[in-house]
């Protein structure tokens, strides 16, 4: 589905990401991990075309799109759920979906019932809706696209444990059906497990190792001991 080769790059002259390969199959879901500041966020920026890329390549289903702008790797199929949700406070929910959505299996009255209560909210104002809202908002707008991939950057951030819970479970539901690819960023090691099928370490802008979820989950502290971490050292949960 998607393959990064030789990935280089990052914010005007300052160079965040280094010579980073992977791939990414249909319908599998991979996570990356590492410590703040690796260039895990920056990463995700350069696929979708907001960070600057200088050199190396990105392939979505055998098609070359480091070249192209922003609305032409959305309408190539892929999605993105930025960090900080970006949602408009002044259009309520029902416009946001409305302006997002694309022909495909995914329609406005699908995500309703896979979000009962944006269902609840549909005539509220972005600026109105919780955190866990605004996440379930940002997280629907990119699936009315119709997406091959999704791109998720820290989906559970400041959120409190039962949303993280709920949205977990919708995340696994998205993709139950093995259609859809996600590459996700992910602090929370034990949401990073329970959600792909691999986990990509990054450490100061590149690639540093690749392993399994379930190698991990054999061995909890191995993940850490790959990220150079003390267990002292791990991102809470909070």
């Amino acid at each position: 589905m998607l393959e990064i080769r030789d990935l280089v790059g990052g914010w005007g002259p300052t160079l965040v990401v280094e010579e980073c390969s992977l791939s990414v199959a249909t319908g599998e879901t991979v996570a990356i991990v590492g410590r703040n500041g690796v260039g895990k966020s920056t990463l995700l920026e350069l696929l979708i075309g907001r960070a600057q890329r200088r050199s190396g390549s990105i392939v979505l289903n055998g098609e070359e799109i480091s070249t192209l702008p922003i609305h032409d790797r959305v309408a190539r199929g892929v999605g993105f759920v930025p960090q900080q949700r970006e949602i408009f406070a002044s259009l309520t929910v029902k416009e946001h979906l409305t302006i997002a959505a694309r022909s495909g299996p995914w329609t406005i009255e699908r995500i309703f019932d896979l979000f009962p209560s944006l269902a609840a909210r549909r005539d509220s104002l972005g600026g109105k809706l919780s955190g866990g809202e605004q996440q379930m908002l940002a997280i629907a707008r990119a699936l009315l696209i119709n997406p091959k991939i999704i791109l998720m950057d820290e989906p559970s951030e400041g959120l409190a444990p039962v949303i993280v819970e709920q949205l977990v479970g919708t995340i696994r539901k998205v993709v139950g059906d093995g259609g859809l690819s996600v590459l996700l960023v992910e602090q929370r090691f034990d949401i990073a497990l329970e959600l792909a099928s691999r986990c990509i370490v990054m450490d100061r802008g590149r690639i540093a190792h690749q392993v399994s979820s379930d190698e991990v989950q054999r061995n909890e502290s191995h993940l850490a001991v790959l990220m150079g971490l003390d267990a002292s050292d791990e991102p809470n949960s909070t």
